[in-house]
């Protein structure tokens, strides 16, 4: 597969190109708004810059990566494309327009990819009249930065088609992990406790935004807490995911929204990006210092980090009971994607899966709410005496 066809050309769309351009692919990025293509060169020749200046790379290869990009605002302009990654929005009912529209343009072999990170693979395949050519490329954002791709097959994906694309994606230094076709794939899966029961914990009052936070930072070693990311992620961007997910899933209380990151998301505060989210920020979305914070109580702390982990490693663990992927898988989508510490079935481990069952079942004790319910595998596990690793 040397040329790639990238369809979309905002953040991801832009980000796919950019790497598929390192890597030494051929790419089409595709935009129907010709000002949209313009901002997409434009973001790429600045990022070129910065990576010059810290020497990553030099002049000749900053051409060779501009080179490498064709950017086109018609979708014929994609017929040479070996590979097509779509990278707009998440709506069903556009993507499988757009992807019924390029299977008429492109040749019969080439492999037609999505980087929805919640949609049905299966539903968006069904669009198409070679249906088993289609799958999903889950990347994450920043695309170059992150290492992690998920690639979901769709119930009708070709085997080849998906060994195919998970040896193609490797070439591109990319760790890939294999999910199957649920919503949230793993990572948008497995996460959802550390936004959900954080704000939970926020909504009883037992602790504010930065007790949380620095509760994760400082005992769980995150590199932010969950209040900081979703800033970074934007309330909007976030909520979405959790509601497209909770839906999914039929309503299941492990996935509920909170009406916290409504209320913001309706007030506009979405982060970083308006200057207000869970906290305040700067015209240059620096966050703006309070002007006192008492440190957490260490057991305050503990009580935190331990609700927020056991339901994280509960969650992980329901993803390998129901074969949405191997336990390898998950702890590599979970570091690499979305930069744990470490993997939650390692963290497992280490806590113990006995204390593991303990937790979650006190918090089912306390709240006799269904989405604090054990998983089986854990249960299994701990009975008979079994380790992940």
């Amino acid at each position: 597969m040397k040329t790639v066809g990238v369809i979309g050309s905002g953040t991801m769309g832009s980000g796919i190109a950019q790497q598929a351009a390192m890597s030494g692919c051929q790419v089409l990025l595709y935009d129907a708004e010709q000002e949209a293509l313009t901002r997409s060169k434009q973001n790429l020749n600045r990022i070129l810059d910065r990576l010059i200046v810290k020497e990553r790379i030099d002049d000749n290869e900053k051409s060779r990566i501009q080179n490498n990009i064709r950017y086109v605002n018609a979708l014929r302009d994609l017929r040479p494309s070996d590979l097509v990654i779509e990278a707009i929005v998440e709506d069903l009912v556009i993507k499988k327009e757009v992807f019924s529209k390029v299977e008429t343009i492109v040749d019969t072999k080439t492999i037609l990819a999505s980087n929805t990170s919640s949609l049905s693979i299966t539903a968006i395949a069904s669009s198409l009249k070679q249906a088993d050519r289609c799958l999903g490329i889950h990347f994450f954002n920043p695309v170059p930065l992150m290492k992690l791709v998920e690639v979901i097959p769709a119930v009708q994906t070709d085997p080849e088609i998906l060994e195919k694309t998970v040896s193609f994606i490797k070439t591109w230094n990319k760790t890939v992990a294999v999910a199957k076709d649920t919503p949230g794939f793993i990572v948008n899966r497995v996460a959802r406790p550390f936004y959900g029961e954080s704000l939970r914990i926020y909504e009883e009052g037992l602790a504010d935004f930065h007790e949380i936070d620095e509760s994760l930072k400082t005992l769980g070693g995150f590199r932010m807490g969950p209040f900081e990311l979703m800033d970074f992620i934007g309330n909007d961007v976030n909520y979405a995911v959790t509601e497209s997910v909770f839906k999914a899933f039929y309503y299941d209380s492990r996935y509920k929204p909170s009406f916290t990151q409504k209320r913001l998301m309706e007030a506009g505060y979405l982060g970083r990006k308006t200057g207000r989210g869970y906290y305040r920020y700067d015209d240059s979305a620096n966050r703006i210092k309070e002007k006192s914070h008492n440190a957490v109580k260490p057991e305050k702390a503990k009580a935190i980090f331990d609700r927020i982990i056991a339901m994280l490693i509960n969650e992980a663990a329901d993803a390998v009971y129901l074969n949405i992927a191997t336990a390898t898988d998950v702890d590599l989508a979970m570091t690499k994607g979305v930069n744990y510490p470490k993997g939650l079935l390692t963290w497992a481990d280490e806590i113990g899966i006995d204390q593991c069952v303990q937790m979650i079942d006190n918090l089912y004790d306390e709240y006799h709410d269904d989405r604090y319910r054990c998983s089986p595998l854990l249960r299994r596990m701990s009975r008979e005496g079994k380790t992940f690793y």
